[in-house]
């Protein structure tokens, strides 16, 4: 017997759910924390487990279909996936990067990754990687009619296109991909003003004689890489956008084809459902501006997706592969047209074949085995998705009406205004990383002080006095290379001993805590009984135990380091006891106490 769909209750065998039964048991549990009490009123529930990002985006604890976004793939508002029917996408354009200064090798890098995977070319020109000369030998052996290319020269952007586009007449071939105009994205990374009129002949030359290519490409990576939040990033790449089609529809480009000529490239990072919710909004922002602007029904935003620089760390660089395995995930689910994903030691320098084939490999994974492109819109119908979405955009859409008050992009970087707001952004995830709120494996937590890094070329680099350029590891790692150049000079690290009380049970979890602490800024440790400092070479000791076991012997404890000769006397835990100078707790500032640490052990800065 078949059943209509529309009769069928997956939930028939379960008594309605309701969200004010839902607050009363998460009351219960509050209360049992002391984050609330039986008094405390339900519609308040909400608001004690919500959080908000560093936009000002409120992060819920629970999301209903009174979330869910309207329309369906391919449609109005086009924040699911574009194909509204089919048995999904034959995949992403999958776009490795080039930049290794190096010509020839240059040249062998995108052969042996466009015959192992790869499906595309972003080559990176000039200062920061292949002279703008070398262009045509570098894609000697490229079919531009197979694999498309996208430039990045920065300032030399009209030279090498207009090599590219040379080469790709000579040979008599329709190339595809795109130039890589972004004077926006260059006065955000080097404060060079900003001159649009002299791209939007590039353009013009696209639309007129090579219709598979793009002019502009919308780079919004900037703003992330200066410590931005997404919707600071979408508002700045929205800004840049409706710059450029003012600059092309007066150049003489209809509407249609001015949207036509335009690329978007924004960072992922290792918080998934905040980078696929971002790739969505910025399909629905750029969906709001075709339709105000008179685009043809049917206009979206290209996509091209890159991991994020600001996430990679240089120590314990191995954890890299996981946080661009998750971005690159998240890149997928969101509907990027493209995806670059960096190799792991990107941070460290120049990387190496090992590395690349790592980066291309697991894109691969993600469309070859696990199957991710066979699915149209894997995120639609999340509650959470959808409403974060939501949340994204209206925030984004905010801070571009915002800098088009202040005049434009151009107009907002040039007063500091942008600056500014991604400075504000910056530090207070900046803050919450210090407070290890938002842990960095490898860095923050479980550190590897006797780790060896693999050796690498050093990438060139491009001066500039554009927006600041930030790691959310930095202050982490800048301990580390204190401590490592303490070592070079000494012969030994930093140390801190964990004066351990009462028995193991008592004193492991907290000795735990300590160790992981304190090595996440160099610093060695020892753990022993009280009577061990003196043998250690330590001068600071930490206090490890239960809370129980320090109203007994915190004290004594404390006064039998000093009289071993401690200068300064940590607690693990809360607590205030005699002879104890300072605490370190879950939620410390360890960035704070780290650098006192290693300032009292006498190592330089």
């Amino acid at each position: 017997m078949t059943v209509p769909p529309e009769e069928l209750e997956m939930a028939a065998a379960f008594p309605p759910a309701e969200r004010d039964r839902w607050r009363e048991m998460v009351r219960g549990v509050l209360r049992k924390s002391g984050a609330a009490s039986e008094d405390t009123p339900l519609d308040e529930i909400d608001g004690l487990l919500a959080h908000e990002t560093g936009d000002g985006v409120t992060i819920a604890a629970l999301y209903t279909a009174e979330d869910s976004a309207p329309g369906r793939p391919g449609l109005a508002p086009r924040v699911h996936e574009v194909r509204p029917e089919g048995e999904g996408l034959a995949g992403w354009d999958v776009r490795q990067r080039h930049g290794h200064p190096d010509p020839e090798t240059t040249r062998a890098a995108i052969l042996a990754d466009l015959e192992s995977g790869a499906t595309s070319v972003w080559l990176t020109l000039g200062a920061g990687g292949v002279p703008v000369a070398a262009l045509p030998d570098v894609l000697r052996d490229v079919h531009l009619n197979l694999a498309p290319v996208v430039l990045d020269a920065g300032a030399e952007t009209g030279e090498a296109a207009e090599l590219f586009l040379s080469l790709a007449a000579a040979r008599g071939t329709e190339p595809s991909g795109n130039l890589g105009a972004d004077p926006l994205g260059l006065a955000a990374r080097t404060g060079a003003p900003a001159i649009l009129d002299d791209v939007a002949v590039l353009a013009l030359r696209c639309v007129r004689e090579f219709p598979k290519m793009r002019a502009f490409t919308v780079d919004a990576t900037p703003y992330h890489d200066a410590g931005g939040g997404d919707a600071d990033e979408l508002g700045a790449a929205v800004a840049a956008g409706v710059a450029y089609l003012r600059v092309l529809t007066r150049a003489g480009l209809t509407v249609d084809e001015a949207f036509g000529q335009i690329d978007f490239r924004f960072a992922v990072n290792a918080d998934q459902f905040a980078s696929i919710a971002k790739l969505r909004a910025a399909r629905r922002l750029w969906q709001r501006v075709a339709e105000v602007s008179g685009a043809s029904d049917g206009t979206v935003a290209t996509i091209h997706a890159v991991t994020s620089s600001a996430m990679m760390t240089r120590r314990d660089p191995w954890v890299n592969m996981l946080r661009t395995t998750v971005a690159a995930f998240a890149a997928g689910v969101g509907g990027a047209d493209a995806v670059t994903v960096q190799p792991f030691d990107a941070r460290l320098g120049l990387p190496d074949d090992f590395s690349r084939r790592i980066a291309r490999n697991t894109q691969t994974l993600l469309l070859e085995e696990s199957s991710l492109a066979r699915v149209v819109d894997p995120a639609g119908g999340s509650w959470y998705v959808e409403r974060l979405t939501e949340d994204l955009a209206q925030a984004a859409w905010s801070w571009f009406t915002e800098i088009e008050k202040a005049g434009g992009l151009a107009a907002a970087l040039a007063s500091g205004l942008v600056e500014r707001r991604l400075g504000a952004t910056w530090e207070r995830r900046r803050r919450d990383i210090a407070h290890r709120k938002a842990p960095l494996t490898g860095l923050s937590e479980f550190p590897n002080l006797t780790e060896e890094l693999p050796s690498r070329r050093p990438a060139p680099s491009v001066a500039g006095e554009g927006l600041p350029v930030v790691t959310y590891g930095q202050d982490y790692e800048t301990l580390r290379d204190r401590s490592d150049a303490h070592l070079a000079a000494t012969g030994a690290r930093p140390r801190v001993y964990l004066a351990t009380l009462g028995p193991v049970a008592a004193h492991t979890g907290r000795a735990t805590f300590a160790a992981n602490l304190f090595q996440a800024g160099g610093v060695e440790t020892v753990a022993g009984p009280p009577e061990g400092f003196a043998a250690s070479g330590a001068t600071i000791a930490c206090l490890c135990s239960s809370d129980k076991v320090y109203e007994e012997k915190a004290a004594d404890a404390a006064r039998a380091l000093r009289d071993a000769g401690a200068v300064k006397v940590w607690l693990a835990g809360k607590g205030s006891h005699d002879g104890v100078d300072a605490r370190i707790f879950a939620g410390v500032d360890a960035v704070e106490v780290l650098t006192t640490t290693l300032t009292d052990l006498g190592v330089n800065r």
